[in-house]
């Protein structure tokens, strides 16, 4: 298994297509936020005038740049989301799989207002809980990691309050499974030995992967946890 030819978040590559059968991403501006989006990156390069990626953690921003392409129009920073660097009105898109279902969301969602253009738009897949009341051992999960899952039924609400005019949405709840079996092929696969460079790569991956696919593939999280992807524009 080859990650460096997937889009190994949740949704996979079922996001981008979603962007692209909804909108016109040609000669757009484009920012990307978050880990594992090389693949994403190259996809936009392909069409759009410029392409920014921003992380929020050094080994990310090293692995990014060494498996990027050294390319005028593509930039990979060191970031926090919610108190980017970048002039008022700069991005026509904003893409975001998987990367902002956070406890400092709010922020966040400020700061990509004002570095949207006014007609800008924004993709986003979010971390979902598809229950009411999600049991302890996955608010357990989901603290760990940083996550903070609105309801799915409630989710599209969230941002209209925060000034987003939703064009359309797609729940992918049902590419998890591929998606965690996949993290588990790859666990299996480092049990069995890869070698001293490819652990290098996928140490911190594993290491977080290990425990959430547990919870998803055998506990049942599967009952719980989904996956949603909205495309917004401003609604100001």
């Amino acid at each position: 298994m080859d990650l460096k030819e997937i889009i190994f978040l949740p949704g996979l590559g079922r996001q981008f297509k979603f962007l692209n059968d909804n909108a016109d991403i040609r000669d757009k501006s484009v920012l990307i936020t978050g880990s594992n989006t090389e693949i994403i990156a190259k996809k936009f390069l392909k069409k759009a005038k410029e392409v920014f990626v921003i992380v929020n953690d050094h080994e990310d921003l090293s692995r990014m740049r060494f498996n990027l392409p050294d390319e005028a129009n593509l930039s990979i920073r060191f970031m926090d989301f919610s108190n980017t660097d970048f002039i008022n009105r700069k991005f026509d898109i904003i893409y975001a799989q998987a990367s902002i279902s956070r406890s400092d969301r709010n922020k966040i969602l400020k700061e990509f207002k004002k570095i949207l253009t006014q007609e800008g738009l924004f993709c986003t897949g979010e971390i979902v809980s598809i229950s009411e009341n999600p049991p302890q051992f996955v608010k357990d999960l989901w603290q760990q990691s940083n996550l903070s899952p609105l309801n799915i039924n409630k989710i599209e609400d969230y941002y209209k309050e925060k000034g987003f005019q939703l064009i359309e949405s797609k729940d992918l709840s049902d590419s998890l499974k591929k998606f965690y079996t996949l993290s588990n092929d790859l666990l299996k696969e480092t049990a069995s030995g890869l070698n001293t460079e490819e652990k290098k790569y996928y140490r911190k991956l594993i290491t977080h992967m290990e425990h959430e696919t547990k919870v998803y593939l055998k506990l049942g999280g599967h009952r719980h946890i989904g996956f949603k992807t909205f495309l917004f524009k401003h609604a100001e």
